[in-house]
């Protein structure tokens, strides 16, 4: 099965009650192409609770690459300085690379290198330290320094990368009264044109569900409810599965 920490995906083994959507069947053609070709950057995006990385890693799964799959631990109150010399340090150790030209090398070797959930949400690995995501989102504008710092680094070690491809979780995570949206996917027309732009540059998959999907996704679980009592689950808290379960497992613990 999928192993997860509170409904969030942590890594990737067969599940049996996953559910193969649109979304799930478009990531599994890029990825697969990744086998035979490099230099590739792939961005999956969705909003906050839609599964990316149980659709990332149940594909990576089904399709056998090889992956080497990044991981962050760091302190919120981290500066851009630290995060970007432990991000480095990290890799380094993990890899056994000695210089940076060394992690090209070794990455190269990969079908690709993966930016999901241990990565970006770390937190629910181990609790006394964070992710990418939660810093970033806990810092904001604070954070700029590091991102400018992977964007030199892109530009300037290009000629390595395009014999890397990189799949990444992205998102761009707005808190408004306390809900999370993502302004890639939440915001429609904005969305749509950020989206847009991205394809310009990179390959993007979108994941989404359209209601008989979630439907599907939801009796996987508890196909003891009807469609009708389902859809107000969805009314309620929109295509995401992941706020759906808990949910359902809250309701159903207190029952």
């Amino acid at each position: 099965m999928i192993i997860m920490a509170n409904h969030k995906v942590l890594s990737a083994e067969d599940s049996k009650d996953f559910v193969k959507t649109t979304s799930f069947y478009e990531l599994c053609d890029i990825l697969k192409s990744l086998k035979t070709s490099k230099g590739r950057f792939v961005h999956v995006l969705g909003t906050p609770g839609t599964g990316k990385s149980a659709n990332i890693y149940q594909a990576i799964s089904l399709l056998d690459i090889n992956v080497y799959d990044a991981f962050l631990f760091i302190d919120i109150d981290s500066k851009p300085n630290e995060v970007y010399k432990i991000f480095w340090k990290t890799i380094k150790e993990d890899m056994g690379a000695k210089s940076k030209k060394e992690v090209y090398k070794k990455a190269s070797e990969y079908n690709l290198v993966l930016f999901a959930d241990p990565f970006l949400d770390s937190e629910y690995i181990d609790p006394h330290k964070v992710g990418l995501g939660l810093w970033t989102e806990n810092n904001g504008p604070i954070t700029f320094p590091f991102y400018f710092r992977i964007l030199y680094e892109y530009c300037k070690h290009y000629k390595y990368l395009k014999d890397v491809n990189v799949v990444t979780q992205t998102s761009w995570v707005l808190k408004f009264q306390g809900v999370r949206y993502d302004i890639l996917t939440d915001f429609h027309l904005i969305s749509k044109i950020l989206v847009f732009f991205l394809k310009l540059l990179f390959d993007v998959v979108v994941v989404s569900y359209s209601k008989e999907e979630m439907i599907k996704i939801v009796k996987a679980d508890y196909n003891f409810l009807s469609d009708e009592e389902i859809d107000i689950y969805i009314k309620k808290y929109g295509n995401r599965p992941r706020f759906i379960f808990e949910a359902l497992e809250k309701e159903f613990k207190e029952d």
